[in-house]
């Protein structure tokens, strides 16, 4: 069997009662460490507390030679943990559908996701939001214009944004960088964007919030990763309120 395990937002101790017994009874433990991470905690951490000795997966491990791992779940138990919920991401999901193809059974053990993470931290409520964007880090002179293109039509539509915020082994895309790359994007295509939200550390202890124009938000310490960010569209009064008190629109 090949279980798919969520981890929750930000450390170890997110896991649910349900995810740590399955791990505790699998006989291989992966870590999948590159749609995002845990920013909480460190693979040693995890072993602690898991009592499984964990295995590192990378991109190339899951998208280009999966199959090291499930031929291994063919014969044997498999724990795939992944940081928030499993399902989220198109990379699990297209996985699942290789076991299954490979006669392979499965299982999903849902965590917290930063999607209603956000929900609850912002108070934007979740059927307000409509398709959601990556932002990427410009590669040489290339630089995305899907975000504004997706922002645009949202803010038409009266609909949020939920922006994710590029990963990368040696950085981590934060608010203002964003920000500022959305501002030059919107730029060009004229299009304004009166309020961004953003979020840091989501489920850890300390995490920070705020809402106001780019000018506002160039001022904000946000502190240490993970980032993530939120363009609003027309807010209804109680959004307004919330953000008003939580995070000082």
């Amino acid at each position: 069997m090949l279980t798919f395990i969520g981890l929750g937002l930000y450390d170890e101790t997110d896991i649910s009662i349900k995810g740590l017994d399955r791990i505790r009874r699998s006989d291989y433990v992966f870590l999948e460490c590159y749609t995002s991470v845990l920013t909480g905690t460190t693979p040693e951490q995890m072993t602690e507390l898991f009592g499984k000795e964990v295995g590192m997966l990378y991109r190339e491990d899951v998208e280009g030679h999966p199959e090291t791992f499930l031929e291994l779940a063919k014969e044997s138990d498999v724990a795939f943990l992944t940081a928030g919920d499993p399902m989220v991401s198109t990379t699990h999901i297209d996985l699942r559908i290789r076991a299954a193809a490979m006669g392979i059974r499965t299982e999903i053990v849902h965590g917290a996701s930063i999607v209603s993470a956000v929900c609850g931290l912002t108070g934007l409520q979740n059927y307000r939001f409509g398709k959601s964007c990556s932002l990427p880090f410009p590669y040489g002179k290339w630089a995305p214009t899907t975000p504004i293109e997706v922002i645009e039509q949202n803010i038409a539509d009266k609909l949020h944004t939920l922006v994710y915020l590029d990963i990368q082994p040696d950085r981590y895309m934060r608010i203002p960088e964003a920000v500022r790359m959305l501002e030059e994007m919107a730029a060009a295509r004229g299009v304004s964007i009166p309020v961004y939200v953003g979020v840091a550390r989501a489920g850890s202890g300390s995490p920070v919030v705020a809402a106001g124009t780019a000018a506002a938000l160039a001022g904000v310490d946000f502190g240490g990763p993970l980032h993530i960010l939120v363009v609003p569209g027309d807010l209804h009064l109680m959004e307004r309120e919330y953000l008003e008190t939580f995070a000082g629109l």
